[in-house]
């Protein structure tokens, strides 16, 4: 018989790469998803839509992380081995603009779900998914397990009681319940107004005549950025350990956001020229020897030519402050050695492979569109 494995968030990024694992495993998986006018499963899809797949090993129900009575039936009728929590309202500067949903959903919902394995009684394993917005202003660099959290954001702050009610109902009732402190892990999969795909999506529309100028906030943030179907299979393992407990899962090496947005205008033989500072800074185009540029056919060359003549030293980047978040995260950092070391996890894709993953996913989806 499958091991049955629960999915909040299954929709999103980080859960739809979880499926596809799991069901390489061989699980039967259940997601939970909100009821709506239309569905939002296109990150699914290529699941969904595949009759064997759904009618044996992919199930979905409507749920919400909002009410309790859905969460204890769900769990109840499905009986899984494994629950993990992605759910959630993600987006930090969102989270300063919905506070008390996102309190509901991130902070409070985890706390359902954990109440609710202990009134079920069911035997199962409890992932929640944390994140590196914990430490905030951080207190040390890198940080551990074992650093001081700080967070800066209702998103984080929310994040950090689910944190500690899951290490709370590990300790008082002896429920299986780990966290997953992920520092940021991107993909071709990830939504659009984060600031990775905000930048990947806007490039190619930038080259195309598609758009003026890609407007962002703090330039000099810097992230240790992964890729995200290398950090789910770090969730799994998790949950495959004798004893529960809370893991970093990170690549320790940090980047700029500036240092993202020259590296992908990079991908299409260009380089950005930053002039200025703080608000008033802008980033204008060189062009670099793009025939030498192996990936890209000679009708991409031709474009990005064209692009390069017609712009000439406009700018193609400028700083709004509209994008600053009113508390400031300036550097996040993860030591996984806890991770490498008990669960034999370490990340394999550089930051510079997960930028060029990224950009020839957006750029041949933008240019198709463009041209069709």
């Amino acid at each position: 018989m499958s091991k049955k494995a629960l999915i909040t968030g299954i929709t999103g990024q980080d859960g739809s790469y979880l499926t596809e694992l799991l069901l390489e495993k061989g699980y039967e998986v259940h997601g939970i998803i909100r009821r709506a006018s239309s569905f939002n499963t296109f990150r699914i899809d290529h699941l969904y839509k595949n009759p064997e797949i759904l009618n044996q090993k992919l199930f979905l129900h409507y749920g919400d992380m909002t009410d309790s009575s859905n969460l204890n039936r769900i769990i109840e009728k499905v009986n899984p081995v494994e629950i993990y929590n992605l759910a959630a309202q993600s987006h930090v500067q969102v989270s300063f603009e919905v506070p008390e949903y996102t309190a509901e959903v991130v902070g409070v919902g985890t706390l359902r779900f954990l109440d609710a394995i202990r009134e079920t009684g069911v035997d199962t394993k409890f992932y929640q998914a944390s994140t590196s917005e914990l430490y905030g202003k951080v207190q040390e660099i890198p940080q551990t397990e074992r650093t001081p959290f700080y967070p800066r954001s209702p998103y984080a702050a929310a994040k950090l009681y689910a944190f500690w009610v899951v290490k709370n109902y590990r300790e008082a009732y002896d429920i299986f319940a780990s966290n997953g402190i992920l520092f940021n892990h991107e993909s071709e999969r990830r939504g659009k107004t984060f600031v990775t795909r905000k930048i990947t999506t806007a490039i190619p529309k930038l080259v195309l005549g598609r758009l003026d100028c890609l407007e962002l906030g703090n330039l000099e943030a810097k992230r240790d950025w992964g890729y995200a179907p290398e950090y789910v299979e770090g969730m799994w393992r998790m949950l495959q350990t004798e004893n529960a407990d809370d893991y970093v899962l990170a690549t320790n090496e940090a980047h700029s956001i500036k240092e993202f947005v020259a590296l992908s205008f990079t991908y299409l033989g260009l380089t950005v020229r930053w002039e200025g500072s703080g608000v008033a800074e802008v980033g204008r185009i060189n062009p670099i020897n793009i025939q030498d540029m192996d990936h890209l056919n000679d009708s991409d060359k031709d474009i990005i030519q064209k692009f390069v003549q017609k712009r000439g030293s406009d700018p193609v980047v400028r700083v709004n402050a509209r994008y600053f978040r009113p508390t400031e995260v300036d550097l996040l950092l993860g030591d996984p050695t806890k991770a490498k070391t008990e669960l034999g996890w370490e990340p394999k894709t550089t930051f510079k492979r997960l930028v060029e993953i990224m950009m020839a996913s957006d750029y041949q989806k933008i240019k198709m569109r463009s041209q069709g």
